[in-house]
């Protein structure tokens, strides 16, 4: 019987290559997100290039109502879920706290804290009556390290470090591994998102140096969760060979 995967934020960057990777690997996929015109051409490339069923689940993660009737409407089959891949999440706004949009805030509290809070209340249950699956959250270099007008966004990937810290010892009585990927300076929609649709202020982040790209860290969630049932993979801080954390990086190296 094939292993299930459910991948939120799958419309676009990570989510979407973590489901590229994880369907070559077997899996069937429940991919959610807001944007579903987008989720359906994925979903359509990825039946039409792997032998795997996908399932949409179009719904904004930030509200709970929405969410818990997403899993609510899980047939039995899908239900089984092995794999959950918390990726949704985004910076929302670059400047100090003080000048800083509440509005922003707000966006990424509820997307990259009570979101993936959400999900994870609907679909743990589900694995503790199987007594098995594998949460991989995906964190930041941000939740490691603070750095200058990344205040608030910094504060919410730290809360997804101490939530997986949380989690992990919550769930070792049901063995259900818990995973965080934390990734360094990744070349997707995050900076067009960060700065309000503003492309050439996003271009700038990446300029000078090769960052890494969506299917980087989708490598990594398939390595993480095809490791052998008795090894667990607690936390990886993944960098481009030009960063050496969030302030230095080597914009000479191309």
């Amino acid at each position: 019987m094939k292993k299930i995967a459910l991948i939120t934020g799958a419309s676009s960057g990570i989510g979407k290559a973590t489901a590229n990777q994880l369907a070559e690997q077997n899996y069937d996929l429940i991919i959610t997100g807001r944007r579903k015109t987008r989720l359906e051409t994925l979903a359509a490339e990825l039946q039409s290039n792997n032998n795997c069923s996908v399932l949409i689940l179009n719904f904004d993660i930030r509200n709970k109502q929405e969410v818990n009737q997403a899993i609510d409407s899980l047939t039995d089959k899908w239900k089984e879920i092995d794999v959950l891949v918390n990726n949704a999440g985004l910076a929302a706004g670059a400047e100090p706290i003080q000048n800083a949009l509440i509005d922003d805030w707000e966006r990424m509290i509820d997307t990259n804290i009570k979101g993936l809070l959400y999900i994870s209340k609907k679909v743990i249950p589900l694995m503790i009556e199987r007594k098995r699956g594998h949460i991989v959250n995906i964190g930041s270099v941000a939740g490691k390290q603070v750095y200058a007008n990344g205040n608030v966004y910094c504060g919410t990937k730290h809360a997804v470090d101490a939530i997986t810290q949380g989690m992990r010892i919550d769930l070792l009585k049901h063995g259900i591994k818990v995973s965080q990927i934390a990734p360094g300076a990744v070349e997707t929609e995050f900076s067009i998102v960060r700065f309000h649709g503003n492309e050439d202020k996003a271009k700038q982040v990446y300029k000078g140096f090769e960052p890494l790209y969506a299917n980087d860290i989708a490598d990594t969630v398939v390595f993480v969760v095809t490791r052998p049932q008795h090894v667990n993979i607690n936390d990886m801080l993944i960098m481009p060979t030009s960063q050496a954390s969030p302030y230095y990086l080597d914009r000479e190296a191309q």
